[in-house]
């Protein structure tokens, strides 16, 4: 593949036209146009529709810009740092994160990080998905419990529990003995959680109870489920990184943490891209979190 032809291509899917990307790289629109056409006969398929007022993509030719556009800037970035001996974390640097984590955690280090790196432009996108780092054109992906997978490697940066918490205002369940039957309690759930499961709780006096969920709320997303819990509507099980506060400010109760092994939260790149310079200055920078336990 023509790796010149591909980068014009992928300048005018970026920049949303022929002319706006001439204009960016100073290169006339002619040129652009041809060289994404020749592209377009040795790949044998149409990258984009021609004849409407704006660019748009072809499926496949969404799929070559998603898919090599981190590449080229990989590339980029790699000669730039061999030709002046001084690596500097530059360009853009895309995240897909859980969108818990993202929202408490990871929008803090991301500012820290725009302060520290002014050269890389950093897009962070919340979604619960387990998403294909190079289908879907990320540098970078943060995993909860991440099930093994020979293409991804990465570090653990920290690890969580799960807490049962409640509002002061709903009555804590009465103590039982650890052979009792689960106590019933009005819950709000997480939609994704497994219907009929009941929880293991280890609870303040460090016995195992478990507990019977009767939902009230099935709620889609956990920001959701924490408001409607301070909200007194029932208990849940939510990550610690989420509630602590509204526990160490009265906002809420805790009636104990999961009976489980530590949640561990990894940050994933894909390990056959080029560790660039701005995922490494940003895998350091997480490293630096405070740690969780």
């Amino acid at each position: 593949m023509d790796l010149t032809a591909l980068s014009d291509f992928n300048a005018v899917a970026t920049h949303g036209g022929f002319g706006s990307a001439g204009r960016a790289l100073d290169r006339p629109k002619a040129t652009l146009s041809r060289r994404v056409a020749e592209l377009e006969d040795e790949l044998g398929v149409r990258l984009i529709e021609r004849g409407s007022r704006r660019l748009r993509l072809t499926e496949d030719g969404v799929a070559l810009h998603e898919r090599t556009r981190g590449l080229l800037a990989e590339l980029q970035e790699a000669g730039e740092a061999v030709a002046s001996r001084a690596p500097v974390a530059r360009g853009r640097l895309r995240i897909s994160a859980p969108v818990v984590f993202a929202h408490v955690v990871l929008c803090r280090i991301a500012a820290r990080f725009a302060l520290a790196y002014p050269q890389v432009e950093v897009e962070i996108v919340a979604d619960d998905r387990a998403v294909d780092p190079v289908d879907e054109g990320y540098d970078l992906v943060i995993r909860v419990n991440p099930q093994h997978d020979e293409q991804l490697v990465g570090r653990r940066i920290c690890d969580d529990e799960r807490w049962l918490v409640a509002a002061p205002t709903l009555p804590a369940p009465s103590r039982r003995k650890p052979d009792a039957s689960p106590i019933a309690v009005p819950a709000v759930l997480f939609s994704a959680a497994a219907p009929g499961a009941l929880w293991s709780v280890r609870t303040e006096s460090r016995d195992t109870q478990a507990f019977e969920p009767r939902p009230v709320l099935r709620l889609s997303s956990l920001l959701m489920v924490r408001e409607a819990v301070l909200d007194g509507a029932g208990a849940a099980m939510l990550p610690k990184l989420l509630v602590e506060e509204d526990v160490a400010a009265g906002r809420l109760v805790r009636w104990g943490k999961e009976d489980s092994s530590p949640v561990e939260i990894w940050a994933l790149y894909h390990s056959r891209r080029l560790l660039s310079v701005k995922v490494r200055a940003f895998l350091d920078v997480l490293q630096d979190m405070p740690a969780r336990s």
